[in-house]
């Protein structure tokens, strides 16, 4: 069954831009309008973070977001609740980030069943071994029609991309480095000899390339070797210091096109 993911990746092949906030933030009701002014401004797809308070993967951005959010009052139930009406305004991709310990003490079955009934697209979650995924998980998702998005690192062996490109549908997020998520001024030499290894693997499944994307020159690298970018920190940063989810997504697009919002959009 396809789905918005890959409906996305079948109209549009390269230059993708997902903008990945933690729910709730900086505001307990800011998701809804987060996600209008991203795809009012022509953002292709988003992803949702499931706050948690160990996010292993995540750089001090991130981190502060979720014990924000955390302390605002956000479950999964709450944003199942700010959902609940999501595709009457938005058409984009959504998938929901976040790591499995929510996720299980919300039940991985009502959770696939919640994601199914508000319009959700799929899931990436870090720390659930795709092994297990297979074994134990995926016919749940199947069965909701939901993608699960994969992570591979500069260290992940060919033998197991190919394996994931098997058994997924999607695409395949390719995390920069072994490090956590935060801002890059420039990806080295070492990380683009992984990104054209992997581009010259010949996969089924598209590649967006995350971690580290905060300028023009991170988002260049990005889409040279792959079908787009994942912005998340650069962007949680702006919608702390923007008085609206509209400017900080307008502050966000100049970043990388080097265009500069007019002065009554920077306040």
């Amino acid at each position: 069954m396809t789905n918005r993911i890959q409906s996305l990746f079948s109209r549009k092949s390269k230059n993708l831009l997902s903008v990945y906030f933690t729910a709730g933030y900086p505001q307990l009701d800011d998701t809804l309008s987060i996600l209008k002014a991203l795809e009012s401004q022509g953002v292709d797809m988003a992803e949702i973070g499931i706050p948690f308070s160990d996010p292993m993967a995540d750089g001090p951005v991130i981190q502060a977001s979720s014990t924000l959010v955390l302390n605002n009052g956000m479950s999964l139930r709450v944003l199942f609740e700010q959902l609940t009406d999501v595709r009457k305004d938005i058409s984009m991709p959504l998938l929901l980030m976040g790591y499995l310990n929510p996720i299980m003490q919300f039940g991985f079955e009502e959770f696939c069943r919640s994601c199914q009934r508000v319009g959700v697209d799929g899931m990436i979650v870090p720390d659930l071994p795709f092994h297990d995924y297979l074994q134990n998980y995926r016919p749940i998702a199947d069965y909701f029609g939901l993608r699960m998005i994969m992570l591979i690192t500069p260290e992940t062996s060919e033998e197991r991309i190919r394996w994931i490109d098997t058994h997924t549908e999607g695409f395949i997020y390719m995390v920069s480095s072994a490090s956590t998520t935060g801002a890059q001024e420039h990806f080295g030499q070492s990380s683009q000899s992984y990104f054209e290894r992997v581009q010259n693997m010949g996969l089924k499944n598209r590649c967006l390339i995350g971690f580290g994307i905060s300028n023009r020159d991170t988002m260049e690298t990005a889409q040279k070797y792959s079908a787009g970018a994942i912005v998340g920190s650069k962007f949680i940063s702006l919608l702390a210091e923007s008085s609206s989810p509209e400017v900080a997504v307008t502050k966000l697009l100049a970043n990388f096109l080097f265009q500069a919002p007019s002065p009554s959009e920077i306040r």
